[in-house]
């Protein structure tokens, strides 16, 4: 189905907004960096977002003088302030130790149990085949995803506390070295996103090149991810769009 919303068509097909969304993200950012302009778009539209996040954060930042628990705490703090902007309900966070994230059947488990438990429309997370992914808490995240997604979906894996088996209409890879679906990003969706980004003031300097320390730096880092936008949309002859690898469970 196409979106209804005139204004955002742009000649590709989007997905309609669905009723419910999980993003499974390694770190605090993570989804607002890859979805932020769609899910305040679906949140907007009435969608119940939630956003489930990996690792503790413990280990973004430069400053080598704050304990680990107080930038866990702060990042917290963020995600939560992130979340409100983009209208999403709920946030998870599941405090793997930032940085040390494996693959493993309980890290699968976990997320599986998840999706379960909200029983998406639609989950988003990172792309685990994208090449030359330096992070190793992406490539764990995105591959737990996906093996979540398949474990979620069939009635005969079970567990301990399952629910029943529950499978998304589609996953949504975000970092992805071909991306077929692109999602449109218009004035207010990208404000937003912008607006969330900046709630992480942990990583103005890790991530944003200082965006959010003063005027100039905000609006060169606003520039850049325009830019970004503007030729993420143009790979699938769309205008400035958020894109994904579309993967149908």
């Amino acid at each position: 189905m196409t979106n209804v919303h005139a204004d955002l068509r742009t000649g590709a097909e989007v997905l309609a907004p669905p009723e419910r969304v999980l993003t499974i993200g390694a770190h605090p950012d993570d989804a607002e960096f890859g979805a932020g302009a769609t899910l305040a778009r679906w949140a907007a539209d009435g969608a119940d977002v939630t956003m489930c996040i990996l690792t503790d954060g413990s280990k973004g930042s430069w400053d080598v003088g704050e304990s680990a628990e107080a930038l866990a705490a702060r990042r917290r703090g963020e995600q939560r302030a992130a979340a409100d902007v983009l209208g999403a309900t709920t946030v998870i966070h599941l405090d793997h130790i930032d940085g040390e994230l494996e693959y493993s059947m309980d890290l699968r488990r976990e997320v599986a149990t998840l999706i379960r438990a909200h029983r998406p429309d639609i989950v988003l997370s990172h792309d685990p085949w994208q090449r030359y992914q330096l992070h190793p808490d992406h490539r764990a995240a995105g591959l737990a995803a996906i093996d979540g997604v398949v474990d979620a979906r069939e009635p005969r894996t079970t567990w301990e506390g399952a629910s029943d088996a529950h499978r998304p209409a589609a996953i949504l890879l975000w970092s992805a070295d071909e991306p077929d679906h692109g999602e449109p990003v218009s004035g207010e969706w990208f404000r937003r996103k912008v607006e969330a980004l900046l709630c992480h003031a942990s990583q103005a300097e890790t991530t944003m090149a200082g965006a959010g320390s003063d005027e100039e730096r905000t609006k060169v880092f606003e520039k850049r991810l325009q830019a970004w936008q503007d030729a993420s949309g143009a790979r699938l002859g769309m205008g400035p769009a958020e894109t994904f690898k579309k993967i149908t469970p």
